[in-house]
């Protein structure tokens, strides 16, 4: 993984450094990418290039390929089949060569990217899924990009757009949608045979995902431990992370210390105190850059195991992508105000949609903050195309209206049973972030502010006085208009 950013005339010469303004976007997402910066200028002073990269291994791990045109820039991980020690950037060239701009389809991986043409068209690219964020906009007749909209802060103060997963943008023929990637998976049958499908597609997503890791971000929720369970067999000294509130420790932790010692792995345990939390509430807006309350809680949680990870390892393993799936959210099944099943499915896709601007967000967010990269095994293109054919009433089953129902089953056998059946928390209500949250920002701010205050200055409702304070800090960092970029999590909100 990496950051990348670029700055491109569309009308000849800059007269400004390039260079050096690309190293300032750069630096401004050094988490991103604190190991390694390449940048390069465009030939006749056109503009320039760069990124900034973490190393997986005691090699270099390169997201460039600029040398010579086409110029690449590649944030993301591929798993096609591959020559030698071809790297991910190395194979991309290979298949954009090929196959030009219908290479996206034969993509097997999740990935932001930027193309720059000879003829200084800049094509930016995100797949489907999209954990991996991207940026753009033009001021005076150039053309900015960045991998977080922090590195465009200082030069596009208008009309900045982030690019929506599945989605080609060029600088001169503008955005549209791409034929993405489509594996090959089995039809779903029974029950039971659908579970044993999905078991063996989520092992194998583990399976080539686990080599080099040695870290799991474990909740103790259901998906979290699934991974664990599977990662295990792949690596028996895997280690596991979990975060826990000092002050209000939640359900959590008893889960995760239940799972570790059923498992027999090496188990470590973040603290989180609240002076953690109130130290940490304006990075938590920066590197976040929305102001959504239940965003900024789920960051704040997966910061301080991010930052644990990262004295051991570069890489991790999360459990995020099963609640999109596979019906997980409590919003959707616990919710008086979802009236039918058409309702509650619509709003399952929903979830699902946007899930690249909340949940993803504060995924990619919170663990590259600290330089650390995330793989996700539920967002494998199999195992994401396969939950696509599983019928809502697998997924939320029975009379008691129990999610992730097929999923459980398939892990059933792998599982503690008080995990297999445990109930759904959001991750903020399991670490017990939502009440140090509440305590900690009225120890700050006057609730009774948002009766003044009841809307940000482009039309969102604060939907709590935090969202007040969240939003202040917002525009202390980044220019007004990139709170339109800020998406709600809780569409009921």
């Amino acid at each position: 993984m990496a950051s990348i950013a670029g700055i491109i005339s569309q009308h000849g010469k800059i007269e400004f450094n390039s260079t050096k303004q690309v190293g300032r976007m750069l630096k401004l997402m050094r988490h991103r990418g604190p190991d390694n910066t390449f940048i390069r200028t465009l030939f006749d002073d056109r503009g320039a290039i760069g990124a900034s990269e973490i190393n997986l291994t005691h090699k270099t791990t390169h997201a460039t390929s600029i040398t010579e045109a086409p110029f690449i820039l590649f944030d993301g991980e591929l798993y096609n089949d591959r020559t030698g020690d071809q790297s991910d950037v190395e194979l991309f060239r290979e298949y954009y060569e090929k196959y030009e701009r219908g290479c996206f389809k034969h993509l097997n991986g999740t990935f932001s990217c930027a193309i720059i043409e000879k003829d200084d068209e800049v094509i930016l690219a995100r797949d489907h899924v999209g954990p991996h964020p991207l940026f753009y906009g033009e001021s005076d007749g150039l053309f900015f990009f960045s991998s977080e909209m922090k590195g465009l802060k200082d030069h596009v103060q208008f009309n900045i757009q982030e690019l929506p997963p599945g989605h080609i943008y060029s600088s001169k023929k503008g955005l549209r949608e791409f034929e993405g990637y489509t594996p090959d998976v089995p039809e779903i049958g029974d029950m039971k045979q659908t579970a044993e499908i999905l078991r063996d597609l989520l092992i194998d997503a583990v399976r080539i995902r686990v080599k080099g890791v040695n870290a799991i971000s474990l909740s103790g929720g259901l998906d979290s431990s699934i991974i664990a369970a599977i990662a295990k067999e792949f690596n028996p000294h895997i280690k596991l992370f979990t975060g826990v509130v000092e002050a209000a420790p939640g359900p959590d932790l008893k889960m995760a210390q239940l799972m570790a010692k059923y498992l027999g792995l090496e188990h470590h345990i973040c603290t989180i105190t609240n002076d953690d939390v109130r130290n940490f509430l304006s990075d938590a807006v920066w590197y976040l850059e929305s102001f959504d309350e239940d965003c900024i809680s789920g960051i704040i949680s997966n910061y301080f195991v991010s930052k644990a990870v990262k004295e051991h390892s570069n890489l991790v393993l999360v459990g995020e992508g099963a609640d999109e799936l596979f019906g997980g959210y409590r919003l959707v099944l616990k919710n008086p105000r979802v009236k039918s099943v058409e309702q509650r499915d619509r709003l399952a896709e929903q979830l699902l949609n946007i899930a690249y601007n909340t949940a993803l967000r504060r995924l990619d967010r919170a663990w590259m903050a600290n330089g650390v990269q995330y793989q996700t095994p539920f967002l494998d293109s199999r195992v994401v195309a396969f939950s696509k054919k599983i019928p809502m009433s697998m997924k939320i089953y029975g009379e008691n209206q129990i999610e992730k129902f097929v999923l459980r089953e398939a892990f059933r056998e792998m599982l503690p049973r008080e995990i297999a059946e445990r109930e759904k928390l959001r991750f903020a209500m399991g670490v017990g972030m939502d009440d140090v949250m509440d305590e900690i920002v009225a120890s700050i701010m006057d609730p009774d502010e948002i009766k003044h205050r009841p809307k940000a200055a482009y039309g969102m409702p604060f939907a709590s006085f935090k969202e007040v304070y969240y939003y202040d800090e917002f525009l202390q960092q980044f220019p007004p208009s990139y709170e339109k970029q800020t998406v709600r999590w809780d569409p009921f909100k």
